[in-house]
């Protein structure tokens, strides 16, 4: 039995150890940021690194708990000079650590869409916030045609960089190129496109004849997702001004041939879309973390509160967690509406931490 001198040291410990784990069951409700078209996220050392399409600039946000993402530390990382062919229209920024150093990857213009390419920044700092950002250039097949929604990955010790892209020289069909590289800013050899739209719910959206779609074809915003020996690639379909973008998947087949269509097999049916239910609309341009713990696996998309809302500013930041099917696959589900508590992403060992702080405060 404690004496009478230990009893409030155990209820000290006691109330330090739920305060702690209290603390540690964080939530958050969708949206994350009321604003923010292709969110992207990479989850480092703890710390959860953010970044989403401006239009002008690059900026990275950091925070251990992406529950206060709209609180979280921001920085102007890169403003591009006047009078380039990167100048305008920077499009869907990607984080990513490669070989020990930072690079941005990112879609810009001279203010002509025609002349979208890729580009990357560079950092050797371990800090992303901090250090020097260089301008490595642009990133281009052979054929160096239009490109958007650049993307890399690594699979069996060998980069890639996936992008969506023209066939030619003019609007009308967006495809999903993919291509080895060198070096983190360099194509090795040209381009092999993977996926065309050839199914109806990814050709919705023509500016000309919205009344009687489908018409334009669309696919954009690829991002590979590996799990256990599998490899896919999550993209965008439709047009982003439609209520019917959405997300498709590529799964790799037992040829592992990259660089073979032949080797990737389309769904025939999205895997997360609309719901009116929830009235979530448009969902797409997403991109996949695991939490700071490496037990959960998470996916973060923007989305529209309103039907009709389209491409504008109107495109909120969401994230929820996914799992996976006894096959496999990934599973999305439903996105889930918004003010619906959500608990952030799991970091059992800050836990471990917190009760270890307290165990020694008794």
């Amino acid at each position: 039995m404690p004496s009478v001198k230990t009893i409030p040291h155990c209820f000290l410990f006691f109330f330090l150890l739920t305060g702690f784990c209290a603390a540690a069951q964080n939530y958050f409700t969708n949206p994350l940021l009321p604003s923010g078209a292709d969110p992207w996220i990479i989850q480092k050392d703890g710390y959860y690194y953010f970044t989403h399409t401006t239009g002008r600039n690059i900026v990275l946000y950091k925070t251990t708990n992406i529950a206060n993402l709209k609180t979280a530390e921001k920085k102007l990382i890169w403003q591009p000079p006047d009078g380039t062919m990167y100048s305008k229209q920077l499009w869907a920024p990607e984080l990513h650590f490669i070989n020990n150093k930072w690079y941005f990857y990112f879609a810009a213009d001279d203010g002509k869409n025609d002349n979208h390419r890729l580009y990357a920044l560079e950092n050797s700092s371990h800090d992303p916030m901090k250090g020097r950002w260089v301008f490595k250039g642009k990133i281009a097949a052979a054929t160096d045609k239009w490109a958007i929604d650049g993307s890399v990955f690594s699979f069996k010790k060998q980069w890639y960089v996936i992008w969506s892209g023209w066939e030619g020289d003019a609007n009308g069909e967006q495809d999903i190129y993919i291509a080895k590289l060198k070096n983190p800013w360099t194509v090795d050899g040209d381009r092999v496109r993977i996926s065309s739209p050839v199914f109806d719910w990814e050709r919705y959206g023509d500016l000309h004849d919205a009344e009687n779609p489908p018409h334009v074809s669309v696919n954009e915003g690829p991002e590979a997702l590996l799990h256990k020996d599998k490899l896919f690639i999550v993209y965008s379909a439709s047009g982003c001004w439609t209520d019917n973008y959405s997300l498709g998947l590529l799964t790799l087949t037992g040829n592992d041939n990259l660089l073979d269509s032949s080797s990737w097999k389309k769904s025939e049916r999205p895997v997360f879309a609309t719901s009116i239910e929830n009235k979530v609309y448009a969902p797409g341009h997403n991109s996949f973390f695991k939490s700071a713990d490496g037990t959960e696996d998470w996916i973060i998309y923007h989305a529209n509160s309103e039907a009709g809302q389209g491409c504008g500013g109107h495109r909120s930041v969401r994230a929820q967690k996914f799992s996976w099917s006894d096959e496999g696959l990934p599973l999305f589900g439903t996105p889930v509406k918004e003010g619906e508590r959500l608990a952030a992403p799991s970091d059992k060992r800050k836990q471990k931490r917190q009760v270890e702080t307290a165990v020694l405060a008794e």
